[in-house]
């Protein structure tokens, strides 16, 4: 089956911190405010949030045990396989792919939106046609695509290049946020009282906080991109869990932090009510000016760029794990010559997330929407594949993996398949807030179609190999071994 193939081992710790936490931060942070106001208030948005990050928490538990004893690239597919085997494995892969590469061509066509606000009469030109109520415009294709290659190129280049500059992004975010905040704060027409009502009137506040609750994985989503880049750490492995967990908590902070500035800038409920296209920059400029809507503009930006940036990467990571497995395509596999990057994985990731502006934001969101499923069962993979390594006690059966004695660890990885239960069921059960649309339940059903088909072609090639060979494929070992 051929040599397994290393990557480089140049990611920084600060860097891994800033792929965790601009993948976590895309454009919802800054153009969604006032639409989760709506929902949820103020306080309810800030509470759901709040234990939203609480659960992340918790799963991230699994992430960092796993992590540490497997740091190799491909993330939830690999613990998968550690667990339930090679058919649940490529179950793992194929959601996350989709819903990793959905999250970049989200985040690109963000950009275009994003111009769009600011300069309408620029983006508004070459009209092509109009898909589920959204005019699709040749300018925005033209934007989003050259965000795409950009990034594409950086990522190509190498982490070094592009951890490096995912790190400045970031940095550059958090303090647009900070600063932000304190503009407002300190503004003379600012007032706190604007926050009240705390919560809608329409419905209770702990439905309110549900709702909230229930969109966490695709708000949060983008921490789980640090096990793709394992394989590439410069430093213990062990490390990764506190980073995980800094990113987290910096996350809940600038989504609260946005949704406070947001609420205290003007009444929150007029609002909702006006309707504007994008509420938050709309109250920014009109209480701080231009340069107010600047500093929005760019920490939107550096969230959007921390985004793709990230999700590039872990898209190309997942391709590159399952191809060295054989699952996908070899050519999936191959390296740079002079960068050692997965350079077709990343240009796959770039050249599938272009079509996306082709189609319309509206009908992207259904996609999106729909791959929250996919994070979602890669979390409950995780999870139980940490609870299943853990032993409650020394007089368990003895499993040659099972060699760590944690009852805590092993009851919060039991918490953390709970915590994932729940936001799946969150996504089907009709009547839910997060319950999918008839679009993304259909765009839902057609991959699924797709992988089972997908499968069923490559299945015998797939069954074919030795466990050992698989083992080293995937885990860089001939044997399962916890470190």
């Amino acid at each position: 089956m051929g040599k397994r193939k290393q990557l480089s081992k140049t990611l920084k710790p600060q860097w891994v911190w800033a792929i965790a936490l601009g993948s976590a931060i895309g454009w919802g942070a800054f153009v969604q405010p006032v639409n989760w106001m709506a929902e949820a208030g103020p306080l309810g948005v800030i509470i759901g949030f709040s234990i939203g990050a609480l659960l992340m928490m918790v799963i991230a538990v699994s992430y960092g045990f796993l992590i540490k004893s497997f740091p190799v690239s491909g993330g939830e597919f690999a613990y998968s396989y550690i667990s339930l085997g090679r058919t649940h494995a490529f179950i793992t892969g194929w959601f996350l792919t989709l819903g990793y590469i959905s999250i970049v061509a989200l985040n690109a066509s963000a950009i275009a939106l994003l111009f769009k606000y600011v300069f309408p009469s620029l983006v508004e030109n070459m009209h092509m046609y109009t898909i589920a109520g959204w005019d699709v415009y040749g300018t925005e294709i033209i934007i989003s695509s050259l965000a795409l290659i950009i990034f594409g190129y950086l990522n190509i280049k190498g982490t070094s290049l592009s951890g490096k500059t995912q790190f400045i992004f970031a940095i550059l975010m958090v303090l647009g946020v900070i600063v932000l905040t304190l503009m407002v704060g300190f503004h003379p027409e600012s007032n706190i009282q604007h926050i009240q009502p705390y919560f809608p009137s329409d419905r209770t506040a702990f439905v309110a906080i549900i709702s909230i609750v229930a969109i966490a994985p695709w708000a949060y989503v983008g921490f789980d991109a640090v096990p793709q880049a394992a394989e590439e750490f410069n430093f213990p492995a062990r490390k990764a869990f506190m980073l995980i967990i800094l990113a987290l908590v910096f996350a809940a902070g600038i989504y609260n932090l946005m949704i406070f500035t947001t609420s205290i800038a003007a009444p929150w409920e007029s609002l909702v009510t006006e309707g504007h296209l994008w509420g938050t920059g709309h109250v920014i400029q009109d209480l701080l000016g231009i340069p107010g809507l600047l500093i929005l503009v760019i920490a939107l930006l550096m969230g959007v760029f921390t985004g793709l940036n990230g999700f590039i990467l872990a898209s190309s990571r997942l391709l590159f794990a399952m191809s060295q497995a054989h699952i996908l395509p070899k050519v999936f596999g191959k390296l740079h010559p002079k960068y050692n990057t997965p350079y077709n994985a990343i240009l796959f990731t770039v050249l599938i997330s272009a079509f996306a502006p082709w189609f319309g934001r509206e009908a992207l969101v259904w996609v999106v929407d729909m791959s929250s499923m996919g994070v979602s069962i890669a979390y409950l993979y995780t999870a139980y594949t940490s609870y299943y390594l853990f032993q409650w006690s020394e007089n368990e059966v003895v499993d040659p993996l099972k060699q760590v004695v944690s009852p805590i660890k092993k009851f919060i990885s039991l918490l953390g398949i709970i915590a994932s239960f729940i936001f799946i069921l969150l996504l089907i059960i009709p009547g839910s807030p997060a319950f999918l649309g008839v679009e993304s339940r259909i765009a839902l059903l057609i991959w699924i179609v797709l992988g089972l088909i997908f499968f069923f072609v490559k299945r015998k090639e797939y069954n074919s190999i030795e466990d050992t060979t698989l083992n080293y494929l995937i885990l860089g070992d001939k044997e399962i071994k916890m470190k």
